[in-house]
């Protein structure tokens, strides 16, 4: 009888420390901190694929184009780059390839890029690709359009927007947020267009995002690459029309610098900016990612942070304005 009872109290003991572990699995799982990636992934763009699962590029690094893949947000891997050491662009000589943007237009998916060269202000533009998958491989179709070509200094960071039934591309990096009307098909300028401005020359790194009446224009502010020192910050500002006019919470224009704050410095990020485009999860909650140093290993480089945008009153920013220690994952 001893023995029985014993065996029992074993396999109560057993189910109870299984159940525990599995209570512990599951809280852990349920919340992520960030980073969420620990190496150097500037200027991030994402985009669910058909497949379910979410694709993630970044700034050209010694891996060419990164292409990474998550399910929720938090686990990333690495499954290849958009281009390989031969097929990469090369209209701006010695160029990087920098602040890719993923699109699908029609049954093709879309990478907008930049090429420049730090100082090459005149030289640079954007260049465009195409793939039937999203995880590539990338066909490069070449350069949509350089500064001195368009008239607008340092055109970098693409972003495209599709509305009214027509396909735009917004750019630029301080020195004014332009935009330009594209083809049918994405792959080149409307014949004889012309850039227009939509906010001044404090801003780089442009996502336009569309909620509810609202489109809202994020960008950055401040120094993107110095280390500790560096100073970027999100910001952002709405407008009822994509091409404008964006304004503040008191009416102040962005054509005259004015913004909100999104997300800033805290005491173990710096640089926080260039924020991916907005996912929205099943619960209707809205996510970025955005990349930053950490001050305790800025030798990381801009590494990958995710938070979650809480609205008030109309107005997106993460919360306290500063990047989450921990959080919970994405209801994806």
């Amino acid at each position: 009888m001893k023995y029985y009872v014993g065996l029992l109290i074993l396999v109560l003991l057993t189910a109870c420390s299984s159940a525990k572990q599995t209570v512990e699995q599951q809280t852990a799982a349920a919340y992520y901190s960030n980073p969420v990636v620990n190496y150097s992934l500037p200027d991030p763009t994402v985009m669910q694929g058909d497949d379910g699962m979410f694709y993630l590029f970044a700034t050209e690094d010694i891996h060419n184009v990164p292409i990474l893949r998550s399910r929720d947000l938090v686990r990333w891997n690495q499954i290849g780059t958009a281009f390989t050491d031969a097929t990469r662009p090369t209209f701006v000589k010695g160029g990087g390839i920098w602040a890719p943007d993923i699109n699908k237009i029609g049954k093709q998916y879309v990478l907008y890029y930049s090429m420049s060269t730090w100082g090459g202000e005149w030289d640079c533009g954007i260049g465009v690709a195409t793939s039937d998958k999203i995880e590539g491989p990338y066909t490069d179709h070449g350069m949509l359009f350089r500064s001195k070509d368009i008239g607008v200094q340092n055109s970098i960071d693409p972003c495209f927007v599709h509305t009214k039934n027509k396909n735009f591309l917004f750019f630029g990096s301080f020195h004014g947020i332009y935009f330009v009307e594209l083809t049918k098909d994405g792959l080149a300028l409307m014949p004889g267009e012309k850039p227009l401005q939509v906010a001044g020359d404090a801003y780089e790194g442009t996502c336009i995002f569309q909620k509810g009446k609202y489109f809202y224009l994020f960008a950055s502010i401040g120094s993107c690459c110095e280390g500790v020192k560096s100073t970027y910050t999100t910001v952002v500002g709405r407008a009822e029309n994509a091409f404008g006019p964006y304004l503040d919470k008191h009416g102040n224009r962005m054509m005259d610098n004015n913004h909100e704050i999104v997300v800033h410095k805290s005491d173990l990020f710096v640089g926080t900016g260039h924020n991916s485009k907005i996912v929205t999860d099943r619960k209707g909650n809205n996510w970025m990612l955005y990349h930053a140093y950490e001050l305790n290993a800025s030798e990381n480089g801009r590494i990958l942070l995710l938070d979650e945008l809480i609205w008030e009153d109309g107005w997106p920013k993460v919360k306290n304005t500063v990047p989450a220690l921990q959080g919970k994952v994405p209801a994806l």
